[in-house]
């Protein structure tokens, strides 16, 4: 059964509707850097993933396929028949079930700092028990941190970081945990060369979490995807290397003389 995700719309009223997908362990407000810039050139809706800010957080263990299955609710709520998707991490998985289960939901596909098949499965469920024994998420809080941000990031915008743990730690247990159990079995790969939409696929140079392999790996599967690294940037490039992201996703979703 679906999950009532929540979310936020805003932006241009009749330009062209952006799905956005954040990260395990943020709310919709990790794409805050993005609104100014996207916010003139689309419709930008935001969406939470089942227990992280206000979406509700049902027993785990969750899937992928439930995870898509959350966001065609929504979209099928707000009767939106075909959108662009953006999503980074697990939002990035997401969006790749989509362009793969779904195809004539997505319009235009953009996955940041993600991965079509992230083992060692053993360690994702280890850090499902972790957060679930503990209650919260701040036992594994400083690990995480340490790879969403380069060590430059962290040290120049320190109040950045502050803010995005206390993010991290809001994020409810069971959901958190759930959608750790999500991401261990999945497997997207063999699906990939089925997606039509026109994919970019972003990665961060100093990426611990999905290196750049991970994103290469995606773009060389996808039919005509185009590959971005930036450098440095670490898993949320969308925070530190947020003009440069911003600009690339305008670019994917206006190209020039409207092509692929």
């Amino acid at each position: 059964m679906s999950v009532e995700l929540n979310h936020r719309i805003e932006g241009l009223a009749d330009g062209p509707v952006l799905l956005m997908g954040g990260s395990l362990g943020t709310t919709l407000e990790m794409w805050e850097p993005q609104l100014a810039l996207l916010g003139a050139v689309a419709r930008l809706i935001r969406f939470e993933h089942r227990g992280h800010g206000g979406s509700p957080a049902p027993p785990g263990p969750y899937s992928i396929d439930e995870l898509g299955g959350d966001v065609l609710a929504l979209l099928d709520r707000l009767e939106l028949e075909r959108v662009s998707y953006c999503g980074l991490s697990i939002g990035g998985m997401v969006g790749q079930w989509l362009a793969i289960n779904a195809p004539g939901r997505i319009d235009r596909l953009i996955l940041i700092c993600t991965s079509a098949h992230l083992p060692p499965a053993d360690e994702w469920r280890r850090r499902a028990a972790t957060v679930r024994e503990a209650g919260t998420t701040e036992p594994i809080a400083d690990a995480v941190l340490g790879r969403w941000f380069t060590p430059g990031f962290a040290e120049r915008d320190d109040g950045v970081v502050s803010r995005f743990r206390r993010m991290l730690v809001s994020i409810q247990p069971e959901g958190y945990a759930g959608c750790c159990e999500a991401i261990a079995p999945m497997d997207l790969r063999s699906g990939l060369s089925q997606i039509t939409a026109p994919t970019l696929v972003i990665a961060g140079a100093q990426d611990p979490s999905t290196p750049p392999e991970h994103g290469r790996l995606i773009a060389e599967a996808i039919p005509g995807a185009r590959l971005e690294v930036l450098d440095p940037a670490a898993h949320l490039s969308s925070v530190e290397r947020a003009t440069e992201v911003s600009g690339l996703i305008a670019g994917h979703l206006n190209p020039p003389g409207g092509g692929a």
